[in-house]
């Protein structure tokens, strides 16, 4: 490695490949952590499909309940960083946990049976599932939000870096669901789906390596401020660091019983959403300025209204998996693509823009042409509502089963602009507009909203299956299927639209920060 020194006010000094050395990484670690979360949800649907036997309808809503809760949870370890934990060891907490969770997802017990019209399935294996989940997604909730932030905290408040910055390590992130998409579906569907979520394990215990290898090069950016505070005695009798890593393993029993009542889950999400940003407003009106005020206001407005964005581009792991399943030919070019492997081309086509995109902020940047982050968000909504209004036309063209593959590689472009004009700059939006001393808590608000989403991702994805019985309870109903992708992109469309007519008023809000 060849280290350099830059000269930019705040940032981190040590330098490779002209950005912080610290980038690396968070780049690796995230990129591991994505290839067990991404590899696992790859074959989650299906495994529930076709080995336990649920329904469409009952699978998407386990799928958007435990999606949700994934990034629910981060608003809780955001919180634990900022106030006591510091991210480094948020981010080593979580990671234990998610390799715990993702090992214990290879044990899935004998498959389900029909007994006439019931589906028979093994209780304590279902509950060991559930289990395993919930340590995911408590330990997502450790790790997600805070690896964020070291990467935001690498960059000083000025440095022109930072957007390109955070495109890079979004692009780790799409790397690492790329290479589990390819490796973790095959296996999963070819081997048996516990080898296939055994793979995305492994993966997981890679990416805690690399980041307890990689603390010297973190420069202390990823420490608690005050490190006394845990070692100071809490309540129950052991020092406040032991007692957050015993609240949790509470989190993870909670999260047991959450997966087990999904429908309860979107309200609690819904209700959580409201309190944090009155809680953010509240925070705002009695301990800011006013420039700082309208900042995280703008950041509030945008926070809620990306979680319409996820609710549709997260169909790529339910209906639009279960579609790919039974209604297209996935015969390219001679080559047969398995279902859980046509996600793919969400992370193939983001490696392969990511880094244009990030090339064409800065050259718009440099001419002064470039779009605001509002600007960008509704850009994004207009996409992916086009795209999938094109695409529910598309299904009407066709009424075999054997459908043109060209169609879902459309959508996924689609999905895929969409995502990189909203996500990897909503990131950098909300270290840029939050105020130092809760950016953590602001980046969990921000994994609330996208958990809101992804919730709701489920609902809608229920919104698809055939109702059927038996063998036929994993079905969609196909006229269902093209009436909802229908709704949902003239909904995106007039989001984007109100999005744009905004733009002008909060870019005045943002003063001066784009």
């Amino acid at each position: 490695m060849t280290e350099t020194v830059v000269s930019t006010e705040g940032s981190q000094e040590r330098e490779l490949l002209g950005h912080p050395i610290g980038l690396a990484i968070c780049f690796f670690t995230e990129m591991w952590e994505r290839f067990s979360y991404y590899g696992m949800r790859t074959i989650l649907v299906l495994y529930l499909v076709k080995y336990h036997l649920f329904s469409a309808g009952e699978a998407s809503m386990i799928y958007g309940a435990y999606a949700g809760l994934v990034y629910m949870m981060p608003i809780i370890g955001g919180y634990m960083a900022d106030r006591y934990l510091g991210s480094r060891k948020a981010v080593t907490y979580g990671a234990i946990l998610l390799v715990l969770g993702h090992g214990l997802m290879g044990f899935h017990g004998p498959q389900a049976v029909m007994d006439g019209t019931t589906v028979v399935r093994d209780s304590f294996y279902m509950n060991l599932f559930f289990l395993s989940l919930a340590l995911i997604i408590t330990g997502v909730g450790f790790l997600k939000a805070n690896i964020s932030t070291i990467v935001g905290a690498l960059y000083g408040p000025n440095d022109p870096r930072r957007d390109g910055g955070f495109s890079i390590f979004y692009m780790g992130i799409n790397l690492g669901s790329l290479l589990s998409t390819a490796l973790v579906g095959y296996v999963g569907e070819t081997h048996g789906w516990n080898y296939g979520f055994g793979l995305a394990g492994i993966g997981m215990f890679f990416g805690l390596i690399v980041f307890l290898w990689g603390q010297k090069f973190l420069d202390g950016r990823a420490e608690p401020t005050n490190p006394e505070v845990l070692k100071e005695a809490s309540p129950i009798g052991l020092n406040k660091e032991y007692s957050i890593y015993l609240f949790g393993i509470l989190l993870v029993g909670v999260s047991w019983i959450m997966m087990q009542y999904q429908e309860l889950v979107i309200s609690l999400l819904g209700i959580a959403g409201i309190g944090m940003l009155a809680i953010v407003i509240a925070y705002a009106l009695m301990n800011c300025t006013k420039e700082e005020r309208d900042r995280l206001y703008v950041a509030c407005f945008l926070i809620a209204v990306q979680s319409v964005f996820w609710a549709l581009f997260e169909q790529q792991a339910a209906s639009l998996t279960l579609l790919a399943d039974q209604q297209y030919d996935r015969n390219v070019l001679g080559m047969n693509v398995l279902a859980s492997q046509v996600q793919l081309m969400n992370p193939l086509f983001i490696v392969m823009l990511a880094p244009v995109m990030a090339w064409l902020w800065v050259r718009m940047a440099n001419k002064g042409v470039e779009p605001s982050t509002p600007g960008k968000f509704g850009l994004a909504m207009l996409l992916i509502g086009i795209g999938y209004i094109v695409f529910a036309w598309s299904i009407t063209l066709d009424d075999t089963t054997s459908k043109s593959f060209i169609w879902l590689a459309f959508i996924y472009l689609f999905l895929t602009l969409a995502e990189l004009c909203l996500s990897p700059v909503g990131l950098s939006m909300v270290t840029k507009l939050s105020v130092t001393k809760i950016v953590g808590t602001m980046m969990g608000t921000w994994f609330l909203f996208t958990a809101l989403g992804n919730n709701v991702a489920g609902w809608i994805s229920a919104l698809t299956g055939s109702g059927g019985h038996g063998a036929a309870s994993g079905q969609l109903d196909i006229v269902a299927v093209i009436d909802v992708y229908s709704m949902i992109g003239y909904v995106s469309v007039g989001v984007g639209l109100l999005i744009f007519a905004l733009t002008p008023l909060l870019k005045k809000k943002m003063h001066g920060v784009h």
